[in-house]
């Protein structure tokens, strides 16, 4: 039968007589055939299958090997023997190479043929010894697909074990050298058809044996890893990260990041191979996976390798989004890059030459997705111009680009800021030891403690916290000057824009700490707020009557202008000017804009009734405690008296004491007092300052016109109501029984609504007009040497008139005068005091962003103001108005250089709570009134500034110089700490809303070093 078989296939007939022949041989099949004639004919069809001349003889070879095996498979078992597969692998077959996919086709073919056949199980285990040492030969993708598609059919010839852990390891490593250089369509179709096939065999054996997975993982990874210049793994191995189990990722990541045995070298060279494999175009996950390492190294500190890849591939990453298919995946890499890679521009701007080109590929590309990816994409466009404000120039057309889609508002593009920042990053992987000390999740910058500075701190993070007047302070350009100015805008710069947890003050201390404040000694933060803004108002005088008198002698202005839609900061064409009282026009400091107000006092004789009457400006009120109310609760020996731009007038150490002789009497001294509900609040002390009061006994008052000292009458009035209304608590009294100065521990309520009588400017205090009256108006300024002396003197109280005839005159002065209007303010922050008295405890503030456009506030009232509508309306209906759902993280602790969320009743019931913590300095903000015209947006020549300014160029390079040393810093200190983990141990208090012991303590969570809640000595802090 073979030999005519034979002669058939290679005769001239036609073919259709041939294929009638082959019929009747593959019938003859089922007919008794002899051992002999069986093995001829398997002879004789291998050879056509495998030598075959054309298609024809290769068909009919498998067509009657088929048939014959199919009857006589015993006669076939024998045939495909274990010396004649071991012949075809290792040898091959005639002038076949043991490498050709044709042996390894008849192989396949062969045991389907066997399939339900005992020998199959017997070639097995010779099998599972082959393909482990082909494998090892580094097959070509055809190879190792047609072997891939024999152990799916038959997976009882996948080697076990041992022998199957080094199997996959082999596996992967020929992967490795899976490369394709087919440039056609149809080619690479089929290069991708082959990985895949292999990759889904490996997918099995993971699946089967568990034990082969990490093995397998390790190889890749040794393989990514490598720095051999000379060899260069293929992207196929992307096709296996699919396989891979996600919850595995955290114990790999781990594994990856903590082995000190990983160079950074090789570690570099890991993930840069793994950021080509986005360009693989059927591989699933590989997106998760790179985020998941950039993650996982950020949370160990190892930014220089973050640094380098970024800067590295980028591009080749951005050059990922212009294909569909990888298009995806590559744009959550790229935001996870950018956003993540905040302590400079630079990646940012490597990719801002290609994106309007590719915005408009993809608004033209007419895919059903590139709308939805669009979005997406300008979002994350918007976020980085937001981030790295500053270059018009680059931006512009960008934003042209992007103009018609939505913009993300700022409370969003700050949190995915916060959070994607690599000193954001949780550190799961690490021991204690090796946990970041990156920013709270607040987002803001703590100040560090430089040594009893607490004072300092919490006066600057109020000052920043007030949103109008650091846009105001970030909007200058200064760039060049040496001023106290150009630092504070320095310091503001580094608050908002570091990557460190706290930022070190200590130029601005050295800059800005009054000459009479002892280095190292706890001070008063009032008197250093009184200086600070002084020293401010008085430079910009200074500079302004410099330029004035040599108007070619103006600093150099290099900051570019901002863009009319700027995306990250707007501001609208606000103009590059160095002098801010320049730029503003109306010849006021940027102090007096922000915090200055005036205020009228009027004395009155009750002889002759003639009137005295001067205006003073100021930047603060100082509010003492009437008798009647701290009576009961400590000593109340505090003058009433009201500070103005220039420093410590009439003041005890900084304004926060009163001067001697001047005080108001009260008796009690008891320093501890039962947790109570406040009785008395801010208004209530408003309401107190702007009391009339009588001057009689040794404070009578000289009349001009008697030529005598007289009983008088005095009334305070605010004629121009600050921006800013910053309001001192005078809590440190002196007892000169005991010869101590001692601190009133009242609970003060403290509203977040309240309103300012204001009297309209130009209308006469006195509530009498006669023309018999004569009126002596005097103007002084508190650059008078006397004016601090004079006011103090004036504001003594009566000891003789109580509180009900004062309130009784107050009454009749305001009772139906029409030209007192009420003035809302709502709360920017507060200073707490902790401690017994001003030379020791600490300093710690509240402080939330307020503008003066945030919150409701309805038209002023027209009906006379009454001294308890201070008390009454800004207490409580004012109060549902602006803030009856108010979130939780609206508020923030500053602690030095803690920082943590709080609210606002967490401030209300500090006092109550923890007795020795007392508000000390708040800061109430103007708030804009429906239907008049107002000053609370801070204004640049004219511009109005609706959001934070653009960081100059100046200011941003040396943020950027400092983060990237920072992180390296971060980087050294970890691998420094990561040598003693094993013997070393250590807790650590997670950063939070802490509720549980006093903001101003001196414990893990306080501001500094010392005692508990108890300790006597709180010195340092």
């Amino acid at each position: 039968m073979d030999k005519i078989l034979e002669a058939l296939v290679s005769s001239s007939h036609p073919l259709t007589v041939k294929r009638a022949i082959v019929k009747k041989v593959i019938e003859a099949a089922e007919k008794e055939v002899t051992e002999e004639q069986c093995q001829a004919l398997y002879h004789l069809t291998t050879r056509l299958i495998l030598q075959g001349e054309d298609a024809f003889q290769r068909q009919v070879g498998f067509q009657v090997q088929e048939a014959y095996a199919r009857y006589h498979r015993d006669e076939f078992a024998c045939f495909f023997s274990k010396e004649y597969v071991l012949g075809l692998l290792q040898q091959g077959y005639g002038a076949l190479d043991r490498r050709d996919p044709a042996v390894l086709d008849f192989l396949h073919s062969s045991l389907r043929l066997l399939i339900s056949c005992p020998a199959v199980l017997e070639l097995a285990p010779l099998l599972q010894t082959e393909v482990l040492r082909i494998i090892c030969e580094r097959p070509e993708p055809a190879t190792c697909a047609k072997l891939a598609t024999i152990l799916t059919d038959f997976p009882q010839c996948v080697p076990r074990e041992k022998a199957g852990v080094l199997f996959c390891q082999q596996l992967v490593r020929t992967f490795a050298y899976f490369h394709c250089p087919a440039t056609e369509e149809r080619e690479l179709r089929e290069y991708v058809t082959q990985v895949t096939r292999v990759s889904v065999l490996l997918q099995g054996i993971w699946k089967a044996e568990p034990a082969t997975l990490l093995p397998s993982l390790q190889e890749v990874f040794a393989i990514i890893s490598s720095t051999d210049p000379s060899f260069e793994p293929s992207i196929a191995l992307a096709s296996l990260v699919q396989h891979i189990p996600l919850q595995m990722i955290t114990v790999l990541i781990k594994s990856l990041t903590t082995d000190q045995n990983v160079k950074d070298a090789s570690m570099t060279q890991a993930l840069c191979r793994m950021i080509d494999w986005l360009s693989w175009p059927l591989a699933n996950h590989v997106d998760t996976w790179v985020i998941a390492l950039l993650k996982g190294l950020a949370a160990v500190q190892k930014f220089t390798i973050l640094i380098d890849v970024t800067l590295l591939k980028i591009e080749q990453v951005f050059n990922r989004l212009w294909y569909p298919i990888v298009r995806q995946g590559a744009l959550v890499v790229l935001s996870h890059m950018l956003l993540s890679f905040q302590h400079s521009p630079e990646a940012f701007h490597l990719v801002v030459p290609h994106i309007v080109p590719f915005v408009k590929s993809l608004k033209n590309d007419g895919l059903p997705n590139s709308k939805t990816f669009l979005l997406q994409y300008a979002e994350l466009t918007h976020c980085m111009m937001y981030q790295y404000s500053g270059f018009p120039d680059l931006y512009d057309s960008i934003l042209e680009s992007i103009k018609e889609l939505p913009k993300p508002n700022e409370e969003k593009i700050k949190f995915v800021l916060n959070q994607s920042a690599w000193t954001s990053q949780s550190n799961s992987f690490a021991s204690g030891l090796l946990k970041f000390t990156g920013k709270s999740e607040t987002g803001k910058t703590g100040l560090v403690n430089l040594g009893n500075t607490c004072y300092m701190n919490s006066i600057i993070q109020i000052l920043f916290m007030a949103t109008d007047f650091r846009r105001q302070v970030m909007s200058l350009h200064l760039n060049g000057s040496s001023t106290l100015m150009k630092k504070l805008q320095l310091l503001f710069a580094f608050l908002a824009h570091t990557q460190r947890a706290a930022y070190s003050p200590r130029s601005f201390l050295d800059g800005s700490r009054p000459p009479w404040f002892t280095a190292g000694s706890q001070q008063d933060c009032s008197e250093y707020l009184r200086f600070l803004l002084d020293r401010l108002h008085e430079e910009e005088k200074t500079l302004s009557a410099l330029q004035v008198s040599s108007p070619k002698a103006q600093p150099a202005t290099t900051s570019a202008e901002p863009l009319p839609n700027a995306v990250s900061h707007p501001v609208a064409d606000m103009p590059s000017h160095p002098d801010p009282v320049a730029a503003n026009g109306d010849g006021r400091t940027l102090v007096e804009r922000m915090f200055g107000g005036r205020l009228s006092t009027a004395i009155r004789c009750l002889q002759c009734h003639s009137l005295s009457e001067k205006e003073e400006p100021f930047t603060d009120l100082s509010l003492a405690f009437c008798p009647s109310m701290s009576k009961c609760h400590g000593p109340t020996d505090e003058h009433k008296s009201s500070s103005s731009v220039g420093p410590c007038q009439g003041a005890v150490n900084g304004g926060s004491e009163s001067s001697e002789g001047s005080v108001k009497e009260g008796a009690g001294t008891r320093m501890e007092r039962p947790v109570v509900e406040p009785t008395l609040s801010v208004p209530d002390l408003v309401d107190y300052f702007l009391a009339p009061e009588i001057l009689e006994n040794e404070n009578c008052y000289f009349c001009e016109r008697c030529a005598s000292l007289q009983r008088a009458e005095k009334v305070m009035r605010v004629v121009a109501a600050p921006e800013y209304l910053i309001l001192t608590l005078l809590r440190f009294s002196y007892d000169a029984t005991c010869h101590v100065r001692r601190k009133i521990l009242d609970n003060v309520g403290i509203p977040q609504h309240m309103s300012l009588p204001l009297r309209r400017h130009g209308v006469s205090i006195s509530s009498s007009s006669s023309s018999s009256s004569s009126t002596a108006v005097e103007s002084s300024s508190s650059d008078s040497p006397e004016s601090g002396e004079n006011l103090a003197k004036k504001l003594k109280p009566s000891q003789k008139e109580d509180g009900m005839t004062e309130n009784r005159t107050n009454s009749e002065i305001n009772d139906g005068d029409p030209e007192m209007l009420s003035v809302p303010y709502v709360l920017s922050s507060v200073v707490v005091h902790s401690g017994m008295s001003s030379e020791s405890g600490h300093y710690y503030s509240y402080g939330r962003n307020v503008s003066g456009t945030d919150g409701y506030v309805a038209h002023p009232s027209s009906k006379p103001l009454e001294s308890s509508s201070l008390s009454e309306s800004s207490t409580s209906s004012q109060e549902v108005m602006g803030c009856a759902d108010q979130k939780s993280t609206d508020w923030f602790l500053f602690n030095d250089s803690r920082v943590t969320f709080t609210n606002f009743e967490s401030l209300q019931n500090v006092t109550s709570r923890f007795p020795k913590d007392t508000a000390y300095v708040l800061i109430y903000r103007k708030q804009e009134v429906s239907g008049q015209p107002s000053n609370s947006e801070p204004v640049v020549n004219g511009s109005r500034l609706s959001g934070e300014p653009p960081l100059q160029k100046e200011l941003m390079d040396a943020i950027t110089k400092d983060n990237k040393l920072f992180l390296q810093e971060q980087e050294l200190n970890a691998r420094a700490r990561a040598l003693q983990a094993t013997s070393a141990s250590c807790s650590f208090r997670p950063n939070g809303s802490d509720d549980n012991e006093p903001p101003g303590s001196c414990g893990p969570s306080g501001g500094g070093g010392g005692g508990g809640f108890n300790t006597i000595s709180r010195l340092v802090f």
